[in-house]
């Protein structure tokens, strides 16, 4: 990078249309979403969903969450927000929630209260330990990472869900938190949270449940027949749920929500401080300020929504990812499992998977890798229903070419997430 390659502020600030330029031109090669090419980062349930999602950002885009007191109408809508998370997961009195900036964020809370509930349980005990199936997501890690827990992964079955005996098995004294996936995202399948809680209850263990991509899409599922074992509340020895709703919520980014079984391992969510000159500061969160936009959107397209928009977009995903099965099968690219969600993945050991995605790649799009096995992953939203027919005569393209074919060189791919 020379000197000239350095981005430094404007001697005179930029007219407004010009920064539209300027900005219009730094995304003219990114993907093409809208049209489906990407596989992933986008969840997408319609162009009035998206407008309601704006108009509410936008309303509240100065709010901080951080400040309820001031902000009484962020404070209504996450408490409504939570509501009907909670009703969507069988919540009963007792459960409780709060929302959280993704994933990433609820995933780190829930394992930093399942560590100081072990801690305050067992004070003489090492260093705590997370057991979690090898599909788990890599968010487990990143918080035993910087929380100072062990991270242990456990083999899958041959249906790729959480095998509960090697779960078992990877039990020791220092273990805090179990973890089960609901779907897990490398393969789109429900691990057994019954049998994963009826351990955690056996042990005393904190029983986490990764439902960041399915919790506002799995009830609908399962409402359409999806065959999927229990995995939130009602099942007993379920002590927290994490679900985004910027994914199958729909709503604005910077969304998720992070759910308690009770008052008392919610009350280990949050964090108090005092010792200063400035006097009480608190927080259930992680991060301090939180953008009130994405609190605002989230309340207005759960209830633009309602249960009727949500079950109808999920039974159109379905059917997409049904489609795209039933379009892959003849040509030998099989789904790895059985998933029921809105997540799958594909391949063939005949293939080199890597070989056929860059055949795709060529072909305009964006592809999606899973390691084990080697193939190409999916997790689908609305842009995915209209283009099935081209990826798959696009997929049939490359399948013709002869490069595609496994050779003893071609194994393991090295995907990026």
């Amino acid at each position: 990078m020379t000197t000239q390659d350095i981005a430094r502020l404007p001697e005179h600030g930029i007219a407004l249309p010009e920064l539209e330029r300027m900005l219009a031109d730094a995304g003219r090669d990114d993907v093409d979403w809208r049209n489906g090419r990407v596989p992933m980062f986008i969840h997408f349930a319609g162009d009035d969903v998206l407008e309601v999602a704006k108009k509410a950002y936008l309303m509240y885009f100065s709010e901080n969450g951080l400040g309820p007191r001031a902000f009484g109408s962020l404070a209504k809508f996450e408490r409504e927000v939570v509501q009907m998370g909670l009703g969507l997961l069988h919540g009963d009195a007792q459960a409780r929630g709060a929302m959280t900036t993704g994933g990433t964020e609820s995933i780190f809370l829930a394992v930093k209260c399942a560590r100081d509930r072990a801690l305050q349980k067992r004070p003489g005990m090492g260093k705590p330990r997370i057991v979690m199936p090898h599909s788990a997501h890599p968010a487990f890690d990143k918080a035993a990472h910087f929380l100072g827990l062990e991270a242990v992964r456990t083999p899958l079955g041959e249906d790729l869900c959480a095998d509960v005996a090697a779960m078992r098995a990877a039990i020791t004294p220092d273990t805090a938190m179990l973890v089960g996936s609901a779907p897990s995202y490398p393969h789109g399948v429900v691990d057994p949270i019954p049998a994963i809680a009826a351990l955690a209850r056996e042990h005393g263990l904190w029983m986490h449940v990764d439902a960041c991509v399915g919790g506002y899409f799995a009830p609908f599922a399962r409402e359409l027949g999806a065959d999927i074992p229990d995995f939130d509340f009602k099942v007993e020895g379920v002590t927290s749920i994490s679900a985004d709703l910027h994914k199958y919520g729909y709503t604005a980014k910077g969304a998720s929500t992070l759910f308690f079984a009770d008052p008392e391992s919610f009350a280990l969510m949050g964090y108090y401080f005092d010792d200063w000159p400035r006097g009480q500061y608190f927080t259930h969160t992680l991060v301090g300020t939180r953008p009130g936009g994405a609190i605002a959107a989230a309340w207005a397209v759960m209830n633009y929504l309602g249960h009727e928009g949500y079950l109808r977009v999920a039974a159109r995903v379905i059917a997409t990812r049904r489609a795209m099965q039933a379009g892959l099968d003849p040509l030998g690219m099989h789904t790895f499992g059985r998933p029921e969600l809105s997540i799958f993945a594909f391949g063939s050991p005949e293939r080199d998977m890597a070989a056929v995605g860059k055949g795709m790649s060529a072909r305009g799009w964006t592809v999606g890798y899973s390691n084990v096995p080697p193939g190409i992953h999916h997790m689908l939203n609305l842009t995915h229903e209209p283009v099935v027919g081209q990826y798959l005569a696009d997929m049939k393209a490359v399948l013709a070419d002869p490069s595609t074919k496994a050779s003893a060189g071609s194994g393991r791919i090295d995907a990026v997430y």
